[in-house]
């Protein structure tokens, strides 16, 4: 009888394809390609917002790219209003990426909820109809970032009493079966609780991070220690568990617990960690990314030695904070390994000015290869003692990275980079790939390179797209504007920001016809912030200048075509005269 039965299925199913395939061999050739479910999927996906978490979306976001995404997101909804063979993989892509829950409320009847103020609530209990509708939708999210802030957010909240109505589901945990990017923000000991409903055990990336009045009790404890059992697969992990700066030993502690959960970390992001967790992630053979806090205590000498080669053998981009160079030196001392990316945070820069040469060797010593790409030094809270200044000969030794793409060095107003043409110069010829350069000064330093060595910064360095460096415009500030173009037409076409910080000028216009001959696609310059008034600067106006010179020149070009437009056509006309 079942035997029967299958060759019965079989015969129907053979039967159905024939006459499926009959039917389509009369359809148009593009109906029948956008009727292939692979292809489908392609075409939109390239109407889709980008296939990355929330969090990270938020990151890179701008006023037109979240006008674009919701242009997006309209298209994709009415593809998915189109028909039903759109309605899968459109809804599929609307929903993969989600900003909190509250969209999954909207879709239910109105008669369930209501907004009162920027607060989400429930007028009524949740039926098995209401479930059914979220279970339409649920299973399509990959990506959740939930911000759980009240004070100063102009997003809609979920109220307590809808977080306790998703607590019991008609089915069993978690909520989103398929999700694989938690982000759980500014969390509160009230809200931590309902990160459970999402533990999934497909989640692979992980992002925490506690209000300043979060505590850690026995109950956060027991959630953080069934994340970790419910999620084997995690591989990237940010959590900032920090009040105000605060290094207590609960923190540390829980974040050490937590590390030492996964084994396959790939990216690693925290605040302050124990020498048990450092040495627990330099064994780590996955990991990439690592971005960390080194406590304010030396590290030991024993740690140390565990550090040596091939302790981060995978590592690509280290980010570390710490409080002086003192700490960060007994870090590296031992170290020994190969990165593109290197990071490091001074915030209490005492002494930083006479350490920082030592620092740099220490770099250039831990770096194993040249695949060195990006390094960017942050030191603040300088001494209260003006002028104090840093050679650039500080950063020859970077100078062996013929890679480098990116270099970022900044400091507070206390301090300043001598820097004369001859080290812009050496420092573009070491670096021919950059792509930026960061090194804003400040007028008090009287050491500025001129528009020369600018210049010649930008011909040595062609990919440069964001510049700051200290220039001293006098010789164009008191130039009439050439008839020939300066540099015998030299452009860079890359560049499209810079920053010039700490130059006043009295001649906008002569400046912004200058940078706009040498950069034509520069869009923004950004004005000195620390000298005085910046709206005193000029700076503002050669901002504004800048903006409207390209289409100043579309102006000129059309009316210089339209002329030889129109004395072409006079002499033809001429021409045609005489002949007659």
């Amino acid at each position: 009888m079942e035997t029967k039965n299958v060759e019965a299925i079989r015969s129907s199913q053979h039967a159905h394809s024939r006459c499926g395939s009959g039917i389509s061999s009369f359809l148009p050739t593009s109906t029948r390609c956008i009727m292939i479910a692979e292809l489908r999927w392609k075409i939109f996906e390239q109407i889709a917002p980008p296939d990355m978490p929330v969090g990270r979306l938020l990151e890179l976001s701008t006023w037109r790219m979240e006008f674009e995404l919701t242009s997006m997101r309209k298209d994709l909804l009415s593809l998915a209003l189109t028909c039903k063979s759109f309605a899968g993989p459109a809804l599929d892509l609307l929903w993969r990426h989600l900003g909190g829950v509250e969209p999954l409320i909207w879709c239910l009847p109105q008669s369930l909820w209501k907004k009162d103020g920027k607060k989400l609530e429930f007028q009524r209990t949740m039926t098995l109809d209401d479930w059914s509708i979220f279970c339409k939708y649920n299973h399509r999210v990959r990506s959740l970032l939930n911000k759980c802030y009240k004070d100063y957010s102009t997003d809609t909240i979920c109220s307590t009493e809808i977080w306790r109505a998703l607590n019991h589901p008609p089915f069993s945990l978690p909520l989103l079966s398929n999700l694989t990017s938690l982000t759980w923000t500014e969390t509160s000991n009230e809200t931590f609780h309902y990160i459970r409903l999402f533990v999934a055990p497909k989640l692979t990336m992980l992002n925490i991070s506690v209000s300043s009045s979060f505590t850690f009790s026995p109950t956060e404890q027991s959630i953080l220690s069934s994340i970790a059992k419910s999620c084997p697969s995690i591989s990237h992990l940010d959590l900032d568990f920090v009040r105000y700066g605060d290094e207590s030993t609960e923190l540390v502690e829980n974040t050490t617990t937590l590390l030492q959960s996964w084994s396959q970390l790939i990216s690693s992001r925290t605040r302050t960690v124990s020498e048990a967790a450092i040495t627990y992630l330099s064994n780590s053979p996955s990991l990439r990314v690592l971005k960390f806090t080194l406590p304010s205590t030396v590290i030991s000498v024993d740690t140390q030695k565990l550090l040596r080669r091939p302790a981060f053998g995978a590592l690509q981009e280290l980010d570390i904070e710490c409080k002086n160079m003192d700490l960060l030196d007994a870090f590296l001392k031992q170290l020994a390994i190969s990165p593109k990316v290197l990071s490091f945070t001074i915030t209490h820069g005492v002494n930083s000015a006479q350490t920082l040469p030592a620092l740099i060797s220490r770099l250039c010593n831990l770096c194993a290869d040249n695949s060195l790409q990006r390094v960017q030094l942050s030191i603040t809270d300088w001494p209260a003692i003006h002028n104090t200044s840093i050679e650039s000969g500080a950063f020859r030794p970077l100078f062996a990275f013929r890679d480098l793409r990116k270099f970022n060095f900044m400091m507070d107003s206390r301090c300043v980079v001598r820097m004369d043409d001859a080290d812009l110069v050496e420092m573009a010829k070491a670096w021919p790939l950059l792509e930026e350069l960061l090194i804003p000064g400040y007028s008090q330093a009287g050491h500025q390179v001129t528009p020369h060595a600018f210049v010649s910064l930008l011909w040595h360095c062609p990919r440069l797209v964001s510049v700051a460096v200290p220039v001293d415009w006098i010789t164009i500030d008191y130039s009439g504007i050439p008839r020939d173009i300066p540099y015998q037409g030299f452009s860079h076409n890359a560049v499209s920001e810079l920053v010039f910080r700490g130059s006043k000028i009295d001649n906008p216009l002569r400046i912004a016809a200058f940078i706009s001959a040498i950069a034509p696609n520069v869009t923004s310059i950004e004005e000195d912030e620390f000298d005085g008034d910046s709206r005193d600067s000029g700076w503002s106006i050669v901002n504004s200048i800048i903006r409207d010179i390209p289409m100043v020149r579309k102006q000129g070009m059309k009316m210089m075509l339209n002329g030889l437009m129109r004395r072409s056509y006079n002499h033809r006309a001429a021409q045609q005269g005489g002949c007659r």
